[in-house]
């Protein structure tokens, strides 16, 4: 019964916590009343938005999710290495960006944003639209001599294994 009302009145526990946090760090003093503020505003918010939420994720293999966020880190320190370089070497006429359609066999929407942000997050290429039946993603890229290469290597390099992750 209890612990029925509590999932009711706090649907996500932890998003309730930071955003308590977040807004009592955010105040320029902190007061009871400010926390205790906070502390509302930390209840109300997750319970109004919380039809909008989807279920948790299913299947998502934690070690495999970390293995890939090792690689992303990685990839983005190459990638601003990368990036500085041609900023700092190739002629502005010389530079080949390219917009590049990514064809997606990832269906879980979990899946697909990981893998959005991780282009987006990794400098010299951007997700700039998802399709509507969200089986295509348009990336942009700073420099790709070879577009058919850059799509081959987000697949192998990034899709599959957010399907491992994910299966």
């Amino acid at each position: 019964m209890i612990r029925s009302a509590f999932r009711w009145l706090v649907p996500h526990p932890s998003l309730t916590l930071v955003l308590a946090v977040t807004w009592t760090l955010l105040q320029n003093q902190v007061t009871s009343g400010m926390v205790v503020f906070g502390i509302i505003l930390a209840i109300i918010i997750p319970r109004l938005t919380s039809i909008w939420w989807p279920g948790a994720p299913k299947g998502v293999r934690l070690g495999k999710l970390t293995v890939y966020g090792v690689i992303v880190l990685w990839d983005i320190l190459v990638a601003n290495i990368q990036v500085a370089w041609v900023v700092l070497t190739v002629p502005n006429s010389k530079l080949r960006s390219a917009w590049i359609v990514i064809p997606l066999e990832l269906r879980q929407p979990e899946a697909i944003t990981l893998l959005a942000g991780t282009i987006t997050l990794t400098p010299g290429t951007v997700s700039a639209d998802l399709s509507d039946e969200g089986h295509s993603l348009l990336v942009h890229v700073l420099h790709a001599e070879d577009p058919d290469a850059v799509r081959d290597e987000i697949v192998t390099r990034y899709e599959r294994r957010l399907k491992e992750v994910f299966a």
